[in-house]
């Protein structure tokens, strides 16, 4: 579980704080998913702090939600299964890109 596929544009005129939101997206937090994915499953907090150690982010998850809120920008959570399967399918699609860009039959 690393980095949680999201379809973005390539707007050059947002702002850094929402294209990182656009960008990527948490698997819901709880003690499985955060022990399961070394708390990797705050994809979105990871973006805007990548410095900061990965148990902290669920302390910093309250302020950025409600940053979030205050401004109307989108905060997406997907269940672990549904951003695994998302996941999955990303490189499914890159995979078949190289392989069509690259692969040479013989």
């Amino acid at each position: 579980m690393s980095h949680l596929p999201m379809d973005i544009d390539h707007d050059q005129r947002r702002d850094w704080f929402t294209q990182q939101l656009r960008s990527t997206l948490n698997a819901e937090p709880g003690w499985f998913n955060d022990w399961f994915t070394g708390h990797l499953n705050y994809q979105i907090e990871h973006h805007l702090f990548p410095t900061m150690p990965r148990h902290s982010f669920s302390l910093a998850q309250p302020y950025v939600k409600s940053l979030c809120s205050k401004y109307s920008l989108a905060y997406t959570e997907k269940p672990l299964a549904t951003a695994m399967r998302d996941i999955i399918r990303s490189l499914q699609r890159s995979g078949s890109l190289w392989f069509e860009a690259y692969h040479t039959p013989g």
